[in-house]
């Protein structure tokens, strides 16, 4: 490793950022608006090289082998923090990675069909406390079926069976379809069926109403005052990174973050921009990492 002292000139080739998920999920969303202002930033390109599967867990795994020279860098969700205590094999632990960047985040909805008779969460647990209730999610541990299991199972009390889907997109075809009651999916993959009222969304698991869709009462104001969920977007390296590289990312992407093109276009998909400085993010990739932990004990949930 380097002397400490010596900050490298970085980048001085292109940076690629490993996106743990398919093109259209969040973590490609935000990779792909936020890709040129750190090309500009970088004067070099940042390379988005899609490698989805098991849940993020391919990508993760990659990156954490990688060698720490900045130039390899993991674009990750809130699974990241979900996964190695979901699943024995996730194949990587959270501290083989240094966080730059928080960069975004987006509550996590539930969605019915307009027709269907709840039209509120307290009417929908009520439905719930007379008939079973399917929900859908993009899969087992996102943190939107972690989210609605906790919410509808622990804290309802209802009888909510979470059936999971390949996707998001599938999961709300399936609320459309008369398959399941109710859909638990990150905002951004419903925001246009919802504006389009082809969806109803009951609730939003974020502390305060999303802008994207402010008619949409949070679940603190349905009687739910805990509930404060996202689904978020990270950047991470692998551990050992020299901390100038980390300080360099996480000063670009606050920058990138600031220009109001790109919160314009974030918002448009559901995103809020999240300004965290260096330590604050490793702080919050940490207490999530703790606080889903915690949760997927509770629900018993596992991969295995």
């Amino acid at each position: 490793p380097r002397a400490a002292g010596a900050a490298p000139a970085w980048p001085d080739r292109p940076v690629r950022l490993v996106v743990g998920f398919a093109p259209g999920g969040p973590a490609d969303i935000v990779a792909r608006i936020l890709a040129e202002p750190l090309s500009e930033a970088w004067a070099q390109p940042a390379v988005i090289e899609n490698r989805g599967g098991a849940g993020g867990n391919l990508a993760a795994q990659l990156v954490a082998r990688a060698r720490p020279d900045g130039l390899t860098a993991l674009v990750t969700t809130s699974a990241f923090a979900v996964n190695p205590s979901l699943s024995r094999s996730a194949g990587y632990k959270p501290e083989e990675f240094a966080v730059a960047a928080v960069i975004a985040a987006t509550p996590n909805l539930l969605a019915v069909r307009p027709d269907f008779e709840a039209k509120t969460l307290p009417e929908l647990i009520a439905y719930g406390r007379r008939k079973p209730i399917n929900f859908g999610t993009a899969g087992v541990g996102t943190t939107p079926h972690l989210s609605a299991a906790r919410l509808l199972q622990l804290q309802a009390g209802i009888d909510a069976q979470h059936v999971p889907f390949t996707g998001a997109g599938p999961a709300l075809t399936a609320v459309l379809g008369g398959q399941v009651e109710l859909a638990s999916v990150a905002l951004p993959a419903a925001v246009e069926m919802v504006r389009q009222g082809a969806l109803r969304g009951l609730v939003v698991t974020s502390a305060e109403r999303s802008p994207s869709l402010p008619d949409i009462p949070t679940a603190a104001e349905t009687g739910f005052p805990e509930v404060d969920d996202t689904t978020w977007v990270a950047l991470l390296f692998p551990a050992g990174t020299h901390g100038a590289v980390l300080a360099k990312a996480n000063a670009d992407l606050r920058q990138a973050l600031a220009s109001e093109a790109v919160r314009r276009r974030l918002a448009a998909t559901g995103f809020e921009p999240v300004n965290l400085d260096l330590e604050a993010s490793a702080v919050f990739v940490r207490r999530e990492t703790e606080r889903w932990g915690a949760v997927i004990h509770r629900l018993g949930v596992t991969l295995e």
